[in-house]
């Protein structure tokens, strides 16, 4: 039977979420003065982030890679799976530390809008509380696309959620998608032997990539036993006890044991009472905001993956916290940088900052390149990770960096010295940087001063 408490509590700011974003919002909130709480859905604190994406999914990466570089004993998928746990534990540990210390209210359960000021949250035993807020930020991040006629109740079909959660240990799996999420699981899986099927339902994979950073990721992917199949759209689904049968508008017919459908994503949106005060929302589910991530009712703001792109963790916190400070001091000049890293997690990691040669080269902006190619660097040929390239893009007269790509191990570390490199002013942002400045070696970090070499070279400056 539920139940319903009378007394309502009030907050300046009430956040709906617990990912990266709720949380960036809700510790400098904290630290300002402001009466905050967090409201979760889950038991835990963490979002989907810690739960079911971008922490599960990198432990899993990372055991997966020692399995097959013969460090660990060969276990089954479950087995490999509950070994990530520990990781999520240890996370959530963390994350509620931060809650404790800053004395910020967590409430768990499922918030809905009663009005333009007021939630009303149902806890798993169906207890009803309701409170108020003078501010609220909606921080409820997305979740897999399903389509109506795919049935995902089958436990053979699963998402990128869900995947952690089966139990079966299977020979093959086809994934439908091939996003930064299928080529990510393509490259995993492959490592514990299972033979993949990546279905891209376009001509080229991660088109936003860099066109040279693109090929060496089908290549290794080829390399490592992958099937890539491109511009093929889904007809139907059949799956039974045996195995899930793909049938495509081409005709073709892939059969394998398991099917994760990682094609889309919407915002969670539903079931929270936005159409009850007129949140503003796209066909995809995602809230409408402005510059100042407000929505369409100026005290309700929204951040994270549920306003769309960029859709990354870091980028959610630095959304979280700019929001907390233009909530206390009702302005804020604060936006995320426009050289963002992009990181992808696939083996080996791909990491990007700033253009791509195909933008350049639409802008008509007269740039060289300088490569540097890791079978080549000390540090590489010492570790035996010598698939990989570091590739500077820069203006051929300033010398200033336009782009940094980089394939292979620690690419997403690697990536952060172009990065610091290209936020500097004027001269700063110089590919002479690179050249003029001593690198600890042997190091990865070497392979900027080897770039920049090289692409002095091809400009005949030295």
């Amino acid at each position: 039977m539920k139940s319903f408490k009378n007394l309502m509590k009030k907050y300046d700011v009430i956040i709906i979420g617990t990912g990266p974003a709720g949380e960036g919002a809700s510790m400098r909130l904290a630290k300002e003065g402001k009466t905050v709480a967090v409201v979760e859905d889950f038991p835990e604190v963490g979002g989907a982030c810690t739960h079911k994406g971008t922490i599960p999914s990198k432990a899993l990466r990372h055991l997966s890679q020692r399995l097959s570089d013969n460090e660990m004993a060969a276990i089954s998928y479950p087995e490999l799976v509950k070994k990530a746990d520990f990781i999520i534990e240890e996370q959530v540990k963390l994350r509620k530390s931060f809650y404790i210390r800053n004395d910020v209210d967590v409430i768990h359960g499922w918030a809905s809008f009663v009005d333009e000021h007021t939630i009303e949250v149902t806890s798993p035993p169906g207890i009803k509380e309701l409170f108020q807020a003078d501010f609220f930020v909606i921080a409820t991040g997305t979740r897999p696309y399903h389509p109506d006629y795919i049935d995902f109740s089958h436990p053979r079909i699963l998402d990128y959620n869900t995947i952690l959660d089966y139990q079966g240990n299977p020979k093959t799996i086809t994934i439908y998608g091939a996003g930064v999420i299928g080529c990510e699981y393509a490259t995993i899986l492959r490592r514990m032997s299972i033979k993949v099927n990546l279905i891209n339902t376009t001509d080229k994979l991660l088109s936003f990539l860099d066109d040279e950073i693109i090929d060496a990721l089908s290549y290794h992917l080829r390399e490592c036993g992958v099937t890539v199949r491109h511009n093929e759209l889904l007809d139907r689904v059949e799956a039974n006890d045996e195995g899930v049968e793909l049938y495509f508008k081409s005709n073709k017919v892939i059969k394998s044991d398991v099917l994760i459908y990682t094609l889309g994503r919407v915002g969670n949106t539903d079931n929270m009472g936005i159409e009850k005060i007129n949140l503003e929302k796209d066909d995809r589910q995602l809230l409408k905001v402005n510059e100042f991530y407000q929505t369409n009712l100026k005290h309700i703001y929204a951040i994270g993956d549920v306003v769309g792109p960029p859709g990354l963790a870091s980028a959610s916190y630095d959304q979280g916290r700019f929001v907390a400070y233009h909530i206390v001091h009702g302005v804020s000049d604060q936006k995320l940088l426009l050289n963002m890293p992009t990181g992808i997690y696939t083996i080996p990691e791909i990491s990007c900052v700033g253009k791509t040669e195909r933008e350049l080269t639409e802008e008509k902006i007269p740039y060289e390149i300088g490569h540097s190619f890791f079978k080549h660097l000390a540090r590489s040929q010492i570790t035996g990770n010598t698939t990989g390239v570091l590739k500077i893009l820069f203006h051929r007269d300033t010398l200033e960096i336009l782009g940094v790509h980089c394939f292979g191990p620690e690419a997403a570390e690697i990536i952060h010295i172009g990065q610091a490199i290209m936020s500097q002013k004027g001269e700063a942002n110089s590919l002479r940087y690179f050249v003029n400045t001593t690198f600890n070696y042997p190091t990865m970090a070497e392979a900027y001063r080897v770039a920049a070499l090289n692409g002095l070279n091809r400009v005949d400056l030295h």
